[in-house]
């Protein structure tokens, strides 16, 4: 990487649409290194924008009135919405597009949709890479591991990394590639959380709980269940929405691969469920010290099995 790439890189104009968890971070970062930031989130204009509005000002982010209108004013732009808008977000920035912008899809969504963005993008002269991020975000800020996709990704690396991005790396050059690969590992990694909670919540019920953490102790011996059970429970109770979402452009995965998505769509039900217990205030309300930090998972799977057996008294389903 040259001095004279990191300096007109970072002279660009960065537009993010979707300005929650991953794009106040991006932003951050970004400002950090002297970058101009543009940011747009369908949530601005209601009752849960206050918070995105106090941090764009202190950030010196400025506010877009619209995908399009973002896109306008930006070189490259970075989309970090939910699953479920990753198509509708590219055909929002289409129209607005400069001629040769970038614009990077940070959403974990299937390759089918990762398809369908990079048509609009490319139709409207912008050039498209794919990134698949390859854990969480948070622990890594903008250093977080990702491989990038597609017919500009192996021209993009240099510039993104120049950007502050420093776990970015080439994956393939054909597009879907990279995001295959973190839609499989999604059928692990978001499964194996969904399966604890349901596991261990069930175990809680009966009063075994202690019995199954000694027999998966002795079973798998690199791993603190304890620890491991508050971590998962934790993750899912604040980000199941945008888990299941991402789940279910896993179960979309799997089914263009000719498979029944079996544990995919049984994985998304479940993060979802338990998001939806979220935003009734079961866990507590969001911004509270006592929403979903627990060190005991005990404590969060009571709450659980306490509206779900509330949800059996009233005679609807989980």
């Amino acid at each position: 990487m040259t001095d004279e790439l990191t300096r007109r890189t970072r002279a660009w104009s960065v537009g993010l649409v979707g300005y929650g968890e991953v794009g106040r971070i991006v932003a951050e970062d970004l400002r950090a290194l002297g970058v101009r930031v543009l940011a747009w989130d369908r949530k601005l204009a209601g009752a849960d924008g206050a918070p995105l509005l106090e941090h764009a000002a202190a950030q010196g982010v400025r506010l877009a009135g619209s995908a399009a209108e973002l896109a306008r004013a930006c070189d490259l732009v970075i989309s970090a919405v939910t699953a479920s808008q990753a198509v509708v977000v590219a055909e929002q920035c289409a129209p607005g597009l400069r001629a040769g912008a970038w614009f990077i899809d940070f959403n974990s969504a299937s390759p089918g949709a990762k398809s369908q963005a990079a048509a609009s993008i490319e139709a409207a002269g912008g050039r498209y890479v794919e990134a698949a991020v390859m854990t969480s975000i948070p622990p890594y800020r903008s250093r977080v591991p990702m491989l990038l996709g597609g017919a500009h990704a192996r021209e993009f690396e240099p510039a993104l990394q120049a950007l502050g991005f420093s776990g970015s790396r080439f994956g393939d050059e054909r597009l879907g590639i990279v995001s295959a690969t973190k839609m499989c590992r999604s059928v692990m990694i978001k499964g194996l959380e969904a399966m604890v909670i349901e596991s261990f919540s069930a175990a809680r019920a009966y009063g075994v709980e202690d019995a199954v953490l000694a027999s998966l102790a002795e079973t798998f011996p690199g791993i603190d269940w304890e620890r491991q059970g508050a971590y998962f429970f934790q993750r899912v109770i604040e980000h199941g929405r945008r888990r299941s979402e991402e789940m279910r452009e896993v179960a979309r995965t799997v089914e263009e691969a000719g498979l029944r998505p079996w544990s995919a769509a049984g994985t998304a039900e479940r993060q979802a469920w338990v998001a939806d217990l979220a935003d009734r205030g079961v866990f507590g309300r969001r911004g509270e010290q006592g929403f979903a930090r627990s060190a005991d998972w005990r404590v969060e799977a009571d709450r659980l099995l306490g509206a779900a057996d509330a949800t059996r008294k009233t005679g609807a389903k989980d």
